[in-house]
């Protein structure tokens, strides 16, 4: 159906309203589930069939993953539609993910009809109330009149500034009610919103200043150079300024995980050299992160030798969690040149020796066992060695949360932005699945891998009959040690190795892909790990691949709750 942006006035139902809002933002695919409160949105979407492809997931948290793995990897914002009651609670989930990963989403919801609002009726929820602390903007619509505006607003605020999630609330007699319609406008600004602040010159002069008179700086980069779309502008200034290059786990992929001023990941499970380095450098550039505890430690000895400048678009995050000496307020893209411009080009030869020192130290005492281990059981690193080789970077690689997910960030090498997905702030296991689902239709030419552990693999396991039913090309990569590890690990190394309710038992995951029309294979035997992995790549369709690896295996290094970054361990000997 063709969508409509008319000079003159025509009946429109509040439904099809939605959905020329939608095309006019440049949605392609929406994820969803449909319920008694949003029948007549799922109508109205039978009519729009060639323009607006609908993913039916099987669970509404799942949808909210889905269109989150679309987002981050392809910069839109992803959109979903739930049913009221527990169509929508079922979203809360996604949408704390999402606002913590400043993940750009919109969500419309049902609802009941406006006389019933109050009454308790069936399936009626405050949908307003149970969302307005894991949503950047919500609101609830009970007349048709107001949706072009407020869903024009709805995108304007998920994808501006720092980006979030907004949650539209719409009752079911809006859905129904006919009304004039004069068009769809896109919200380029609103009053008393100022997502994108100017930046300050006087404080990126104090910053260049720092910059160059720093003899040991050093750079981290987080999630907002990909969210600002400052990629290109970020490349400049770190190769201009020659200073190394260290990334949160959100900021990975941020630059090329093999360029030469690449040092690895800061973090309670990122690398030596640029954690304990972070605690000797003189002066600290974060940019666009926001100083997250699992990325400094005890903050009282984090980084108290450095100057410190940071980069960020949310003023709340300035001073938040460390005390900055320049702040540079400011959309990165934008604040990062004028940076750039006015720092001189330098290499930093010695300084690199150190953090190249520290890799040696890492690499004699961990890497390389993790990675070309001789004997005993699969480890998870030679499994993501294997990856690199085979794709050599150029991958969307979506992980869950766990040990699984803190070998694949610390091991993966990333050659193109946002090829990187994962839950972050959040931690939510389950994640994986659906995002990787979400992430095969933000229509890039790389192939998506969802690496995942036993027991994410099985919070959200019902996604499979998305991928039977729609054949997204999605490699499921299952690494089985047979525990909820990472909990696991934590109660090995401090609680005495009372290992209480970790244990979990799976079900044959192949026989349950067979289950969903999917191929797959499990591996036990390091010989035959090589060609499972390659078979996965070369199959044509989703597969699911089952490794299983050391069950008492821990990640490393590692620095514990309550520890500053300089006290980092690279075994649980120390």
């Amino acid at each position: 159906m063709e969508n409509l942006n008319i000079s003159t006035e025509i009946q429109l139902s509040g439904s099809r309203i939605i959905l020329e809002a939608f095309l006019q933002e440049g949605v392609k695919t929406v994820f969803g589930y449909p319920g008694g409160a949003i029948i007549p949105i799922y109508d109205a979407l039978y009519d729009y069939k060639e323009n607006l492809k609908h993913i039916l997931v099987r669970h509404e948290q799942a949808a909210v993953h889905a269109a989150q793995g679309l987002a981050r990897v392809s910069g839109e914002v992803g959109v979903v539609l739930a049913t009221s009651g527990p169509g929508a609670t079922n979203l809360v989930t996604g949408l704390a993910d999402a606002l913590l990963d400043n993940t750009p989403l919109v969500c419309i919801t049902g609802q009941v009809f406006e006389h019933l609002l109050g009454t308790d009726a069936f399936q009626e929820i405050d949908v307003m109330n149970v969302t307005s602390t894991v949503t950047k903007w919500n609101y609830q619509v009970t007349d048709a009149n107001e949706l072009p505006e407020v869903l024009a607003k709805a995108f304007y605020i998920a994808k501006s500034g720092r980006p979030g999630p907004v949650l539209v609330d719409v009752t079911k007699n809006a859905q129904l009610q006919s009304v004039a319609y004069k068009g769809y406008s896109t919200c380029n600004s609103l009053r008393s919103y100022k997502p994108d602040p100017d930046p300050s010159i006087e404080n990126i002069g104090k910053a260049a200043e720092l910059i160059n008179n720093a003899e040991k700086p050093f750079i981290i980069a987080g999630q907002g150079i990909m969210l600002g779309k400052a990629e290109k502008e970020f490349l400049q200034f770190a190769e201009k300024s020659g200073i190394p290059v260290a990334w949160t786990v959100l900021g990975m992929s941020a630059i090329p995980t093999t360029h030469p001023q690449a040092v690895g990941m800061v973090g309670m499970h990122g690398n030596y050299g640029p954690n304990i380095l972070t605690n000797e450098c003189d002066v600290l550039i974060a940019v666009g992160m926001r100083f997250d505890d699992r990325v400094t430690g005890r903050l009282d000895q984090y980084a108290k030798q450095a100057k410190i400048i940071h980069l960020d678009i949310d003023n709340a995050e300035i001073n938040k969690n460390v005390k900055v000496d320049v702040p540079v307020l400011g959309n990165c893209k934008h604040t990062i040149p004028l940076l750039t411009e006015r720092i001189i080009k330098r290499e930093h030869h010695d300084w690199h020796e150190r953090f190249k020192k520290c890799h040696e130290i890492e690499s004699i005492n961990l890497i390389h066992t993790e990675l070309y281990p001789e004997e005993g059981e699969i480890t998870m690193g030679e499994v993501i060695r294997y990856l690199n080789e085979m794709t050599k970077g150029e991958a969307v690689i979506v992980t869950d949360v766990g040990q699984h997910q803190m070998a694949t960030c610390r091991y993966s090498q990333f050659k193109h932005s946002r090829t990187n997905v994962t839950s972050g702030g959040l931690g939510t296991m389950g994640f994986c699945l659906p995002a990787a689902i979400g992430a095969s239709y933000a229509e890039t030419n790389y192939p998506v891998i969802a690496v995942m552990g036993d027991g994410g693999a099985q919070m959200n396991i019902q996604e499979l009959g998305t991928i039977m039913q729609y054949h997204p090309e999605v490699k499921i990569l299952i690494l089985n040690n047979c525990y909820l590890g990472m909990v696991r690990q934590w109660q090995e190394l401090f609680h005495e190795e009372r290992y209480s309710s970790v244990d979990i038992q799976s079900p044959d995951f192949v026989q349950v892909a067979k289950g969903y029309s999917i191929s797959g294979k499990k591996v036990s035997d390091r010989e035959d790990l090589k060609w499972a992995l390659r078979e996965m790549l070369d199959h044509k369709g989703s597969f699911l691949l089952e490794v299983m690896t050391g069950k008492e295996h821990n990640v490393f290094p590692m620095i514990s709750q309550g520890k500053s970054v300089s006290e980092i361990v690279l075994n649980n000997k120390a």
